[in-house]
């Protein structure tokens, strides 16, 4: 049968517990789970291994069109693979930026040729394009840049900003940093080409500066609203004074989590550069204890490679921006390991909550009738990250050098296998997730 296997033996992280049962699928699909279901398709024993929904990745930067060397829709989906990831939400800042219908239609075909796993996108908000944000279909949302990121998209104008959140009804994410605040700090220190000042010009107040208006644009117009990469403990503080009743949700990124300034900076250099900043361990700890109640939403990457020739580059022409789709959840499984969270948890906050988020169909848990995303995972396995030894185009991480235990070891894609022994299934293809409006 086409899209159908059998896996026996492992433990199933399920909604609400984990259980050691077995798990068949029929045409790309979950068919039954229990510990006596007929055998269709392929057997799998994975007897020692837990079975996870396929992470979903709802921030990443694949850098097609326009930036190929870099990235693109094939290369990008093959790391996301290698990294139990099998589900994507791709950015709007390409060359062309993705800010119209035609172009959305365009990018949308490129993956159909080209992404191993299953691809949603967002399309890009420019001062003057109201009505194809209003009548593009089936994406995941609109992205707003409110401070100038890596590409040519930037909303910063306030009474645009409430006229985008008053007209239309899709989910806005946006980038919340204040420009205003950016380029004074910018002015500040002309000049100045060490890296450690980077986190001093995009600085805490420009962040919660940021979100404070865009949450007060969401709360004026009842705006389904989603803070992209939060970083700052300024910004989850604020975020426990909202009303119980609102529509704002927020992710953060492993990054965030696990490294710290300034000595990501001094261990790094430009390769820890990225915006919003690497921040200092107060804001990790903050970070950390937002996710665990609930004030953070889920977890998200910002992948936005570059080649390292272009990180090399000293400050001020070092492009902002790092790989992640590949290591994100094996970090987190390390986290596990580390008892700083378990393993349910995880499952939830980079698979279950983005996929409820953003009303994905079929994706998200381990249950009958939902599509066959799934990810083996190996919590003894211990590996280095390797740079040179990746599937991203790029072929470097931030995390160089570090062990991590837990790994995925096998990553399905609507009931095929996609990644299996350090290799991906190349021909492979996934497919359009379907955002209900």
């Amino acid at each position: 049968m086409k899209s159908s296997l059998t896996i026996r033996n492992a433990d199933v992280v399920l909604p609400g517990n984990v259980q050691k049962t077995d798990v068949s699928v029929i045409n790309g699909v979950i068919n039954a789970i229990g510990s006596e279901i007929p055998e269709v398709g392929e057997v799998i024993d994975a007897e020692g291994l837990f079975l996870i929904p396929g992470i979903i990745d709802p921030q990443v930067h694949f850098r097609e069109p326009g930036a190929d060397h870099k990235e693109d829709l094939h290369s990008g989906s093959c790391a996301a693979a290698a990294g139990g990831v099998t589900s994507f939400l791709d950015m709007p800042n390409n060359n062309p930026p993705v800010t119209t219908i035609k172009r959305m239609a365009e990018k949308k075909q490129l993956a159909a040729e080209k992404s191993v796993v299953n691809y949603g996108f967002f399309i890009g908000a420019t001062p003057d394009n109201l009505e194809e944000l209003n009548a593009v279909e089936n994406v995941c949302g609109i992205k707003i840049f409110m401070g100038a990121s890596t590409g040519d998209l930037l909303v910063d104008d306030p009474d645009i900003l409430e006229s985008i959140f008053a007209n239309g009804k899709k989910l806005i994410a946006v980038h919340a940093e204040d420009e205003s605040i950016l380029q004074e700090n910018r002015r500040l220190m002309k000049g100045i080409d060490d890296v450690r000042i980077h986190s001093r010009i995009r600085d805490e107040s420009a962040a919660l500066s940021a979100t404070k208006l865009a949450v007060r644009l969401s709360l004026k117009y009842l705006r389904r609203l989603h803070i992209l990469h939060l970083t700052t403990e300024e910004e989850c503080d604020f975020l426990r004074t909202l009303p119980r009743e609102h529509h704002i949700s927020t992710e953060v990124c492993p990054q965030h989590l696990v490294l710290t300034s300034p000595e990501c900076y001094e261990h790094l250099g430009t390769k820890a550069q990225m915006n919003p900043p690497i921040r200092s361990k107060r804001h990790t700890v903050a970070l950390w204890q937002a996710l665990k109640d609930g004030i953070i939403d889920c977890i998200a990457t910002d992948h936005a490679p570059h080649t390292l020739a272009e990180k090399k580059q000293p400050y001020g022409r070092s492009p902002s921006g790092m790989p992640g789709v590949e290591t994100s959840l094996a970090l987190m499984l390390d986290r596990v390991n580390r008892d700083l969270c378990t393993l349910p948890e995880v499952v939830y906050w980079m698979s279950e909550s983005p996929a409820k988020l953003y009303k994905m169909h079929g994706k998200g848990r381990i249950e009958v009738g939902q599509d066959a995303d799934l990810a083996l995972i190996d919590m003894s396995l211990k590996k280095k990250v390797t740079n040179g030894k990746l599937h991203t185009r790029v072929n470097w991480s931030p995390f160089d050098g570090m062990e991590l235990q837990g790994w995925p070891v096998r990553t399905i894609v609507n009931g095929q296998t996609v990644f299996l022994n350090g290799e991906v299934n190349k021909s492979v293809r996934g497919k359009e997730i379907c955002f209900a409006s």
